[in-house]
């Protein structure tokens, strides 16, 4: 397996990680998971856009253009002759002595490799189950930062409980998945929380409401209750690995009947349909003004 390195590519043995690495010590660092299907990179330019503005959030700086990521993490899907699986890139503030402030004239560390895994077919089927649990982490979840505990614990509740996914729940309202947009369906209606602060903007939940955008169906960005959550007729969560998966129980309560519905079925369809194009053109806005996905 061929590794990305700061301007290198190395062999796994090859790369490491220093002990003074501000991401080991602070998790002060921001990262992306870039889908490969076919052979190709899905959403690419949209994943880098998003990884620069982490990094600005966070005042880093980026050692590489968006252009360079590109190359970047293309050469490491035809090194590693990845077919179906994802890219994981990953740029921490960089190696310095341990103090909390940032430190003068430190250099940021960019580390990338790609790792082969199949589609979730069982769950995109079948459906899969949630788990709701409260939402204890910090108010900057629209950065795609390194600091992943609360996620990792709200997974693993999730996952105790015979669940595939938690979902997040602050002051009573619904926010997402631990690792993932959440989205629910009430009488031909899709609802999903806006992007702001409490949720990180998917680049797959962009493509769903775009995707909802061209089926006519209708969208409220709005924020509604765990209660709520358990009366809507269908509900799914997604992101780049997840794709778009029925949710079918939320805390072992049916939603609808209890099986993916007809609209989340639809927008499946959809999904798969324009796979081809979205690697194509790798970009939302162009797609956009380009009309209707087919």
């Amino acid at each position: 397996m061929i590794y990305f390195k700061d301007g290198k590519f190395l062999e796994e043995d090859e790369v490491h990680v220093s002990v003074n690495d501000r991401g080991y010590a602070f998790g002060d660092g921001v990262y992306e998971v870039i889908k490969i299907y076919d052979g190709a990179l899905y959403t690419a330019q949209e994943h880098l856009e998003r990884l620069i503005e982490s990094a600005e959030k966070i005042r880093m700086a980026m050692p590489y253009t968006i252009e360079e990521l590109g190359e970047i993490i293309q050469k490491l899907q035809t090194e590693n002759e990845i077919t179906m699986g994802h890219i994981y890139l990953q740029v921490t503030r960089g190696v310095a002595p341990r103090v909390h402030q940032f430190p003068e004239s430190i250099q940021p560390v960019v580390v990338g490799y790609a790792v082969e895994n199949e589609r979730p077919m069982h769950y995109l089927q079948q459906g899969a189950a949630m788990k709701s649990v409260e939402d204890v982490r910090w108010l900057r979840c629209d950065i795609k930062s390194l600091n992943l505990l609360g996620n990792v614990m709200a997974k693993q509740e999730a996952f105790d409980h015979g669940c595939q996914e938690a979902l997040f729940v602050r002051n009573g309202l619904v926010r997402e998945g631990s690792s993932s947009n959440v989205f629910g369906i009430k009488d031909g209606v899709l609802y999903t929380h806006p992007a702001n602060n409490f949720i990180l903007n998917g680049i797959t939940r962009r493509v769903v409401l775009q995707l909802a955008k061209n089926l006519n169906i209708p969208v409220e960005e709005k924020e509604f209750t765990l209660p709520q959550a358990l009366e809507m007729d269908e509900f799914f969560y997604t992101s780049t690995n997840a794709e778009i998966t029925p949710a079918v129980t939320i805390d072992q309560q049916p939603i609808g009947q209890g099986v993916p519905g007809p609209l989340t079925r639809k927008l499946q369809v959809a999904f798969d349909a324009q796979i081809p194009m979205l690697v194509a053109s790798g970009n939302v806005e162009e797609r956009e003004s380009n009309g209707p996905a087919s």
